[in-house]
């Protein structure tokens, strides 16, 4: 595939279509910016080469201006001398670098334009580069955030079902269970002489302080 087909397919490329559409988006956009970078080194490459061209043809314009110039003066030193076929001469050899000098020209002002074009490419290239790499920071920063959910998600889902409520539902059945025994324990026991002595002061207490308060308290008559 030639360069400026590469270049047209990259720059008229929908890179967020395709990335939507892709198996693997990170995958494909290293791909893509790995063609974009290869893509803008030939282009670089070959503007460098134009420039270089470009160059050349000047210099070559201006060493055809020059025997132009050489010439003409030639013819008339031969015009002044009387050589009318020198003179002659020299004004066929002037038509010819004339002639080259047009054709010069000429070339200059299409690597001109050739030159202007590779530069107009690689800036349009480089933009979509950029924005291809910032596209791929973003998918790898998405691609870390979705890795930390799942984990965390996961962590939630273990957490959920796993060992630790687990082991938290044992103990709690545990703790049911001691309480549970402890009540037992009490069930059907004989109160000792100690707690019999304790309820029966406890009583009394109760007793005294209820005919306190009966003897301050009148009794309504019916």
């Amino acid at each position: 595939m030639g360069i400026f087909t590469r270049f047209r397919d990259i720059v008229n490329s929908n890179i967020n279509s395709m990335l939507d559409q892709a198996e693997d988006p990170e995958k494909l956009i290293r791909l893509m910016i790995q063609e974009m970078e290869d893509t803008l080194i030939e282009m670089k490459a070959s503007c460098a080469g134009a420039i270089a061209a470009r160059k050349k043809s000047g210099r070559a314009f201006e060493a055809s201006k020059a025997r132009v110039t050489d010439w003409t003066a030639k013819a008339e030193l031969a015009i002044s001398k009387g050589r009318e076929d020198l003179a002659r001469e020299a004004l066929l050899e002037k038509r010819r670098y004339s002639e080259t000098l047009v054709a010069l020209e000429t070339e200059a002002q299409q690597l001109d334009d050739v030159v202007g074009q590779y530069q107009g490419d690689i800036l349009q290239l480089e933009d979509k580069l950029t924005k291809a790499r910032e596209k791929q920071r973003s998918l790898v920063q998405r691609h870390i955030h979705a890795q930390k959910k799942t984990a965390a998600q996961q962590q939630i889902r273990k957490a959920g079902s796993g060992d630790a409520v687990l082991r938290f539902e044992q103990f709690e059945n545990r703790i049911e269970r001691l309480e549970a025994e402890a009540d037992l324990v009490n069930i059907g026991r004989r109160p000792s002489l100690e707690e019999q002595f304790t309820k029966l002061v406890a009583d009394e207490e109760i007793e005294k302080e209820l005919a306190a308060l009966k003897a301050k308290t009148p009794i309504p008559s019916h």
